[in-house]
C-alpha cells in the first residue's frame, strides 16, 4: 500500500512565483507518507492570453520547468505527475499540453499529450475556450507502473470521454490520475458526477489535481481536488485554496472489490 498526494493551486502568469508555491507545498508533502505527487493542469503558468503558451513552450526533455520539477522529485524522493507543461512541436504556432511523469530520481518515465481539447462557449456566460488554436491533439495513451500500482494518465476535458478510460483496462489500470483546470460553471454541476462515474464504471481509484479560483485571464476554475475510491466514495477533498490532500491507495482492497463485484469481466461489445 502506498500513499498519493494531489495538489491544488491558483496559478498565475508568473512562472517563478508559481514554482515557488509548488516548492513550498512539496516541502510539506515530504513530511507525509506520500510516494507520488500530482500537480494540476497549467501548474506553472495560467496566462492572460493562451498565446503566451507559445512563448513559454519548452523542448521535450529539457526546459526550466521540467528541470525544476525533476530536481524536486530527486530532492524529496517523490514520483511526480506534472501536468501540464507546454512543449514545442514542429509547428511554431502550436504546442502540446504535456503531462510528465518523473520517478523519484527525477528521471522522465512517461509523457502524455492531452488528447481532447476544450473548444467551447459556455452557456449563459461570456467565457469561451478555443484550445485547438494553440494546442495539438495528443494521439496515444498507455498505463505505467508507479508506486501506487498500474496508473493511467488523462487531463481535464478528457474526463468527459469514458472510452479513453475504458481502453486502459487492457493494460490492467488500477488508478487514474487527472490534472485539471475545470471551469467553475461546468464544474459545479458536472465535476463530481463525472469523477465518480469514471471511478465506478472502471472500478478504479481516481485522483484529480485542480486549479482553483479566479485567474488573470478573467476565467474561474472550480477547485475541488479529489480522491475517489473504486466504489465512488470520496476519500479526500480540497474544495478551495492552495494546498494538497493525501490518501492511501489500497490495491488489495481494489482487487477484493473486483473479485466480489466482477463487472469488468462482464463487458460485452455490441456489433451493429
Amino acid at each position: 500500500m502506498s500513499n498519493i498526494a494531489t495538489v491544488q493551486l491558483n496559478s498565475g502568469p508568473n512562472t517563478q512565483a508559481n514554482l515557488l508555491v509548488v516548492s513550498e507545498i512539496f516541502e510539506r508533502i515530504s513530511k507525509t507518507r506520500a510516494k507520488i505527487v500530482v500537480l494540476p493542469e497549467n501548474f506553472s503558468l495560467m496566462p492572460e492570453s493562451d498565446k503566451e503558451y507559445l512563448n513559454c513552450a519548452e523542448t521535450d526533455g529539457s526546459g526550466p520547468v521540467q528541470d525544476y520539477i525533476r530536481d524536486l522529485a530527486d530532492k524529496y524522493n517523490l514520483w511526480v505527475v506534472a501536468g501540464t507543461i507546454p512543449t514545442k512541436t514542429s509547428n511554431a504556432n502550436k504546442v502540446n499540453a504535456t503531462t510528465y511523469v518523473f520517478n523519484d530520481n527525477g528521471e522522465t518515465v512517461y509523457k502524455y499529450d492531452k488528447i481532447h481539447l476544450f473548444d467551447v462557449k459556455l452557456p449563459d456566460s461570456g467565457e469561451s475556450y478555443n484550445e485547438t488554436e494553440i494546442f495539438n491533439h495528443g494521439t496515444g495513451i498507455k498505463v505505467i507502473e508507479t508506486p501506487i500500482g498500474m496508473t493511467g494518465i488523462a487531463c481535464c476535458y478528457d474526463l468527459r470521454f469514458p472510452e479513453l478510460f475504458r481502453l486502459q483496462h487492457k493494460e490492467g489500470v488500477e488508478t487514474f490520475i487527472l490534472p485539471a483546470a475545470f471551469t467553475e460553471q461546468t464544474g459545479r454541476v458536472h465535476w463530481e458526477t463525472l469523477v465518480k462515474a469514471r471511478a465506478i464504471e472502471n472500478l478504479c481509484y481516481f485522483v484529480a489535481a485542480c486549479q482553483d479560483g479566479y485567474h488573470i485571464s478573467g476565467r474561474q476554475t472550480h477547485g475541488n481536488t479529489i480522491i475517489v475510491n473504486p466504489w465512488g466514495q470520496i476519500l479526500k477533498r480540497l474544495e478551495s485554496g492552495n494546498g494538497f490532500i493525501e490518501c492511501e491507495i489500497n490495491r488489495k482492497q481494489l482487487q477484493s472489490i473486483r473479485e466480489k463485484f466482477p463487472v469488468l469481466k462482464h463487458i460485452r461489445l455490441i456489433n451493429k
